[in-house]
């Protein structure tokens, strides 16, 4: 498979990590992590993680804690937030803090990590075909 990436699964909810974590393979990615606390994940960042899904209300420390860790430590991490809060404020927030999307776990949560995915892979693709610039400008819009 051409899009191969390294994903980072932090959840301390084992029933969706395990979730997330089977639908991920069901979808022939094979390199899939899973860490139960922000500490965990963020002293993994070495491994270069291409995307993390990252939930939003741990116990350790914040989503958005880790979040603009992850984002001070390499900022072209993907990291999509993943929460059960359908707070307007706490997706804004997940966003202004450098989330690439922001999913509400609900019935429908497979499906959106998988069009989340989809979309990464075409703004790949977009990188590729043009300069950094126009690139920047076209992230700008998410």
């Amino acid at each position: 498979m051409e899009n191969q990436f390294k994903f980072f699964l932090v959840d301390d909810d084992v029933f969706f990590a395990n979730l997330y974590d089977q639908h991920i393979k069901n979808l022939n990615y094979k390199d899939v992590t899973y860490y139960s606390n922000g500490n965990d994940c963020l002293s993994n960042l070495n491994k270069n993680p291409d995307i993390i899904f990252l939930d939003h209300n741990m116990d350790d420390m914040t989503g958005f804690e880790v979040l603009k860790k992850i984002k001070r430590y390499n900022p072209n991490i993907y990291v999509i937030m993943i929460s059960g809060q359908e707070s307007i404020k706490t997706a804004v927030d997940a966003l202004k803090y450098g989330a690439f999307d922001y999913i509400i776990k609900d019935k429908d949560v497979c499906e959106k990590i998988e069009i989340v995915i989809n979309k990464i892979i075409m703004v790949k693709e977009e990188l590729k075909k043009s300069n950094p610039t126009v690139m920047q400008k076209f992230l700008s819009f998410f």
